[in-house]
């Protein structure tokens, strides 16, 4: 792998960052040379789920707010607008028997010819099933397939 990568940030991963605030994704995004990239839609679900994650996290509500500031600091914010339709198409037919609400993270990975990081297994195992093998591994998830 490249010193320096883009990586696609999967909202199931931030999820798990704001929960326990020690998963792999913060040790690796506050020390990596890679650039994380985010869609539109992390900002949604995180706003859908706040008082779900505060209630289920080990951290205060400030602690979680504190986090997630410090996390998206890091993340770059791709507008979804601007992927190209055939990536978008191409996501969405790579996605819609698996989960459809993927599409704008597979879409992004395509547009920016990235790497999708998700802890997701019942898509990555759907995806790899088609054909798409674009997934970061961090030490953690290495074994994941």
């Amino acid at each position: 792998m490249n010193s320096s990568q883009r990586i696609i940030v999967d909202t199931n991963i931030i999820f798990s960052a704001l929960l326990s605030g020690q998963s792999d994704f913060v040790e690796i995004m506050l020390k990596s040379e890679h650039s994380f990239y985010i869609c539109e839609l992390v900002f949604i679900e995180i706003f859908r789920r706040k008082e779900k994650i505060v209630n289920a996290s080990r951290l205060s509500e400030d602690d979680v707010i504190r986090l997630l500031y410090i996390l998206l600091k890091k993340l770059i914010l791709y507008k979804e607008d601007l992927i190209k339709p055939e990536n978008r198409k191409s996501a969405y037919d790579l996605c819609k028997d698996i989960d459809e609400s993927d599409t704008p993270h597979v879409a992004l990975t395509l547009e920016l010819e990235g790497l999708l990081w998700t802890g997701d297994k019942t898509l990555k195992k759907g995806l790899k099933q088609k054909g798409f093998d674009r997934f970061f591994k961090s030490e953690s998830n290495q074994d994941d397939t």
